[in-house]
């Protein structure tokens, strides 16, 4: 029995909805079974249950056995404070979460039947994750290590790809093309596109203008995201809503046309409240960070120029008008890791290329010095013994999978040439 076995009667609901109980009795009816991300942290997102004739709305995690929920350590992990069902093929210990409330149970096997089971371990037998999964270790180092260079710089490539457009909309405004990518990944996926959105909606000699107090900035990004209005009661939104319609009076301003930016499934830290008062405290602290991070040679002279927190204001608020404990939020350095990967090495690059310059082997260096990312597809090649030490190596491991495995691309695919060749 393989846990993908569980995600697939789940996904696509192969299994008696009738007298769904869970292993305590209690009487379950699935109103949505969410959302199959395969993102790190739970399974499926955005799930909706009825538990004893109570609507609960959250996450469901699946395992095979409910004590794998310790194994993994995600009582450690605060991306799974949100589940609300814990899905099983055995339930062998109760789960609790943080407030040791216990997390219900459903024992999926009991709802599963013969058939359905049968025919899916007929079917799995037929894929594979990889074609080549159970070669993949005798594969010679060297051959490896030259063929994760190439896909690392594809990948880098392609993550270079938007900077060259923006710079061509910009006038090669590196400095504006830098705030809109920064804001993209201060949004993270969620958010991330509406971010974009109001970046782009901001020239960035406005952001040089009113950068002397974090307040303005404040003011100028929940504006422009339509984030605070009239209605709310604290004195600091009053004032940003205030010097808000000053600046968008002053410099004619027009507020983008944008999706609401999104909470849930997110942690407090990454609420789009907070990231967006971080990124006006960054652009508050440093005026020229386009020039500070293309100058900057090693990692700590990066993680350097992104550690601050965030204004008085949000010290003690992660939405307006809600207070909470206060807390710096200073950018985590996992938070920071992330900003390195996807913004900060792809300017390097693109800067460099700008200048006819080559800078490869510095930026795998300053890759080979950050963990490697977790997510699924990390995960998975470790169960096939091609384990990342690092971001280099799983950026090129993201690019192998995304750009060969998925597509087919064996031929095309220094690993696939090397086994076939042993095979002849």
């Amino acid at each position: 029995m393989k846990e993908d076995f569980i995600h697939y009667i789940w996904q696509y609901k192969k299994y008696n909805f009738s007298n769904l109980k869970t292993t305590r009795g209690e009487e379950l009816t699935i109103v949505n079974s969410g959302n199959y991300l395969q993102k790190e942290g739970p399974d499926f997102f955005n799930a909706q249950l009825v538990l004893n004739s109570q609507k609960w709305a959250g996450n469901i995690e699946i395992h095979l056995k409910s004590s794998d929920w310790y194994l993994h350590q995600h009582e450690k992990d605060a991306n799974y404070d949100n589940v609300i069902l814990h899905v099983v093929w055995e339930h062998d210990a109760p789960i609790f979460r943080k407030d040791n409330s216990e997390i219900p149970v459903l024992e999926i096997r009991n709802y599963v039947s013969k058939e359905d089971l049968c025919n899916y371990q007929e079917l799995s037998t037929k894929k594979s994750w990889l074609f080549c999964e159970n070669q993949l270790q005798e594969v010679d180092a060297f051959i490896l290590l030259n063929w994760q260079e190439r896909l690392f710089l594809e990948r880098l490539e392609r993550k270079a790809a938007p900077i060259q457009q923006l710079l061509q909309e910009t006038d090669n405004d590196w400095e504006s093309v830098l705030f809109c990518m920064l804001a993209k990944n201060f949004g993270l996926n969620t958010n991330g596109e509406t971010f974009l959105r109001i970046a782009k909606s901001i020239t960035f000699s406005l952001i040089r203008k009113e950068a002397l107090e974090v307040m303005y900035l404040e003011a100028l990004f929940f504006g422009q995201a339509d984030m605070i209005n009239k209605e709310l009661e604290d004195n600091y939104p009053k004032e940003l809503i205030s010097w808000y319609e000053y600046i968008a009076l002053k410099y004619k301003l027009k507020k983008p046309i944008l999706e609401p930016v999104q909470f849930f499934q997110h942690r407090p830290d990454n609420f789009p409240t907070v990231r967006l008062a971080q990124l006006a405290m960054l652009y508050h602290l440093h005026r020229n960070l386009f020039s500070k991070i293309i100058e900057a040679k090693s990692l700590q002279e990066i993680y350097t120029i992104f550690e601050f927190g965030v204004s008085e204001y949000w010290k003690t608020h992660y939405n307006f008008d809600k207070q909470s404990p206060k807390k710096d939020k200073f950018l985590s350095k996992a938070f920071i890791d992330l900003l390195i990967i996807n913004t900060v090495i792809p300017f390097k690059f693109a800067y460099a290329q700008s200048q006819g310059k080559e800078n490869i082997e510095g930026i795998i260096d300053l890759l080979s010095n950050i963990p490697a990312e977790k997510n699924n597809i990390i995960e998975k090649f470790s169960t096939f013994g091609i384990i990342s030490k690092n971001a280099f190596e799983s950026q090129s491991l993201l690019q192998l999978k995304n750009e060969y495995c998925n597509a087919q691309k064996c031929l095309q695919c220094a690993i696939g040439l090397e086994l076939l060749k042993n095979k002849k």
